[in-house]
């Protein structure tokens, strides 16, 4: 009897291992004593599809999920060596535009998968950034009922790949991503006209005489620069956050070699509390003002007594002594 039970025993536990080895080999799980059992099969990668590798931490395959669309707020003009003008969110986050999309009629071709590598910038409370022609932003309706920024007719996105304000990682991805200019073209020089000659980089920033203010400084697009009494220079900080970068876009960190006609000679990158990087003159941070749409405006003077243009050696002009 004894010996009929031990070996019914014996049998049931061959069973048990049998399955439990059968279920790690096709599960990639473990045996009884903690040990790797089988070897499960790679999870097989998703093959490129124009729109960039399948990394920057979104999982892979069936795991990526698109981010929430979220708004670009206060648009802004980013001068760079490589590209010239290139087209930020109010964070300082390149936008981009896919060859796939149309622009008349706007359609956007990036879903799913895609869209998890190239987030959707939502259309919402967006503003022209100052310069530019509000005329071209607009709007288009995803399949999933969403709704997309568009720039002169091209859907927006961001790059997941872009970890910090003004990095360009997505420019020419697959030779179908491009960072947007301001007019909603390819930001890349020449993307649109080869063979014509290159024309030289502007002042990033640079002198204008004024009619009333006498000579103040400007940004690469002709913009007045103004600086915020409510800051300081040292230790440099900053008391325009949040909303206040909405009305006045910070002015991007530029090479020193981009400067004529500014006297001082000054020219520090301020790394904000926000992770946004400003320019500075003599240690105080510079902006522009959405309210001057065109180069030559000072809309921005004196607002508040707290905002007033730059003087080429750094001052404020037209400010109470």
């Amino acid at each position: 009897m004894n010996t009929w039970r031990n070996a019914s025993l014996a049998v049931t536990a061959a069973a048990l291992l049998t399955l439990t080895t059968a279920c790690g080999q096709e599960q990639g799980g473990t045996s009884p004593n903690g040990q790797a059992v089988g070897n499960a099969a790679p999870a097989q990668q998703p093959a490129e599809s124009g729109y960039g590798s399948a990394g920057g931490g979104y999982g892979s395959g069936a795991e990526k999920e698109a981010a929430e669309p979220k708004e670009a707020g206060q648009l802004a003009v980013q001068e760079t060596k490589k590209l010239g003008k290139v087209l930020t969110d109010s964070e300082g986050f390149t936008l981009y535009r896919f060859d796939k999309d149309t622009a008349n009629p706007p359609k956007s071709n990036c879903e799913g998968e895609c869209a998890a590598i190239w987030p959707v910038v939502a259309s919402g409370g967006t503003t022209a950034a100052a310069g530019t022609d509000e005329e071209l932003l607009g709007e288009v309706t995803r399949p999933d009922g969403t709704s997309q920024l568009t720039v002169d007719g091209w859907p927006m996105y961001r790059y997941a790949k872009d970890t910090a304000p003004g990095q360009v990682n997505g420019q020419g991805v697959g030779g179908t991503w491009f960072a947007a200019a301001p007019d909603g073209k390819k930001a890349a020089k020449n993307a649109d006209s080869e063979g014509v000659a290159e024309p030289a980089d502007p002042a990033g920033l640079s002198v204008r005489k004024d009619p009333e203010l006498g000579d103040i400084v400007v940004d690469g697009r002709g913009m007045t620069v103004y600086r915020f009494t409510k800051d300081s220079a040292w230790p440099m900080k900053t008391a325009c956050t949040g909303e206040c970068l909405k009305k006045w876009p910070v002015v991007a960190p530029m090479a020193k070699n981009a400067v004529d006609g500014v006297t001082t000679k000054g020219f520090v990158t301020f790394d904000r509390a926000d992770g946004i990087k400003q320019q500075t003159i003599d240690c105080w941070p510079i902006y522009t003002f959405a309210g001057d749409k065109k180069p030559g405006d000072t809309n921005g003077q004196g607002v508040g007594g707290t905002w007033y243009a730059v003087s080429p050696d750094s001052k404020l002009v037209g400010a109470a002594k």
